[in-house]
């Protein structure tokens, strides 16, 4: 049984890089796809903005990953706090006015030599403006300050800044590596077997939990090139798309699925019905998600997939109530990904339904989220040091490819002036075998695989 269990966990692995919307299942198409259908031509994602790199110094990996051992441990943090949800009643037309009005997001902050020689002092003098800009904004690049060169200084940082660190949402699934545990910080996604996939962009959010802002760090530049952390604002997408298509989804809602379990389209009812009941029991609670478990929703027979519950794309921001695009179906959205740079496994794809019929997005519709997005996206050039804050219900985050060996870091936090929000669930820490070993299972899942599901 532990073996099925393991295996079978295994076939739900997500891709550690966010997650987010998607509750009937009633009229889904039942189109067959065909393997003969040539998979389409894959090319790099664009940008609005693309600032020149300047290729500041770095520490070496011993000296950035050194941890301040007379700090306390905060292992023990807060659970990732449920989301908050704010989308009935939207008037599209006067969201899209209001949106309009925001400000170009990120807003740079860039450190001077007296910046820097106040270490993590400044941030203590300037933690009000700073978070402050932070909810204006959206985004907050901190660009050439020295201090956040390493886990300790990170820490340094947001400590001044009064930033309270939660779990990662996913963080019950396994799938969140953590670089520094006794520091709140976690890994990016840096691994070796997915640095040619490009992640699209997306809140660190799912239905169910959403941290309300992150902090990530660059320790280390991809060494060979490539891997731009990109950023987009929620408010200028939501502004940008198409009317006709926000108003479509808007009132249709969208559905997420996150894995797919493929069996063979042979196997009995009874047994499938088996194994989507143990699936369902055994393995989704895992991820700590809304999951209804769903036979051929994209069509392909004998695919079991896990789908979240519906959600409207466009929520009111918690604190300002300003709406904004809040889904990942630019980074999630099959039609999307199998056109651009991608080293998921299977197991791993994610799709986007409409969730009234839980029919895939046209290819339409796709591509003109793909349009809007990534006009606003700056993709920044993040060296060692720098620091991007991100409002969580704001602006959405992604990463390009790149070569060679790159490591980036990200701290997550919770409402740390609404208990109410931020809840009473701290984590009771535990070091768990199964989680670490699905962890360490993206390095070694097939990435080589054809798409035709578009």
């Amino acid at each position: 049984m532990k073996f099925a269990t393991l295996a079978l966990t295994a076939a739900l692995v997500l891709t550690a890089e966010g997650f987010s919307p998607a509750a009937t299942n009633h009229g889904r198409s039942t189109t067959r796809l065909s393997s003969a259908v040539a998979p389409p031509q894959r090319e790099a994602p664009g940008a609005g903005y693309v600032p020149e790199w300047e290729d500041r110094p770095g520490l070496s990996p011993e000296e950035f990953m050194a941890s301040d051992m007379s700090k306390p441990d905060r292992s023990g943090m807060w659970e990732c706090p449920l989301t908050r949800w704010d989308s009935d009643d939207i008037d599209v037309v006067k969201a899209q006015k209001e949106a309009a009005k925001m400000p170009k997001c990120p807003l740079e902050m860039r450190a001077s030599a007296a910046d820097n020689a106040k270490g993590a002092q400044y941030f203590a003098d300037n933690k009000e403006k700073i978070r402050k800009e932070l909810l204006k904004y959206g985004a907050v690049w901190l660009r050439g300050f020295d201090l956040m060169k390493s886990f300790k200084g990170h820490r340094e940082m947001y400590e001044a800044l009064g930033l309270d660190p939660c779990l990662d949402p996913l963080h019950s699934s396994g799938l969140r590596k953590f670089a520094s545990e006794r520091d709140a910080i976690y890994e990016e996604v840096n691994k070796p077997s997915l640095r040619g996939h490009y992640i699209g962009l997306h809140c660190e959010s799912t239905t169910k939990r959403t941290a309300a802002y992150a902090a990530f760090v660059c320790l280390q530049k991809a060494t060979e090139g490539g891997g731009r952390f990109l950023v987009a604002d929620g408010a200028a997408i939501l502004a940008e798309l198409d009317t006709k298509l926000l108003q479509k989804l808007y009132d249709r809602k969208i559905r997420i699925s996150v894995s797919n379990l493929d069996l063979p389209p042979s196997l009995p009812g009874i047994l499938k019905e088996g194994v989507k009941g143990l699936v369902d029991a055994a393995v989704a609670p895992k991820f700590d998600m809304d999951l209804e478990m769903v036979f051929e929703a994209d069509g392909k027979e004998g695919r079991l997939q896990a789908i979240e519950t519906a959600e409207a794309p466009i929520n009111r921001h918690p604190v300002t109530g300003l709406p904004v695009w809040f889904n990942n179906a630019h980074n999630h959205a099959r039609k999307l990904r199998d056109r651009r740079p991608c080293g998921v496994p299977e197991v791993g794809m994610t799709e986007v339904f409409y969730a009234d019929t839980l029919e895939p997005l046209s290819l339409e519709d796709c591509q003109e989220i793909k349009r809007a997005s990534e006009k606003h996206i700056t993709a920044l050039a993040m060296e060692p040091g720098d620091v991007l804050l991100v409002d969580n219900y704001r602006a959405l985050h992604g990463r390009d490819v790149f070569q060679g060996d790159r490591f980036h870091a990200v701290s997550w936090f919770t409402w740390d002036d609404k208990e109410e929000w931020r809840g009473n669930e701290r984590r009771i820490v535990e070091k768990n075998a199964l989680n670490q070993a699905i962890n360490s299972m993206m390095d070694w899942l097939p990435k080589d695989f054809e798409s035709n599901q578009s």
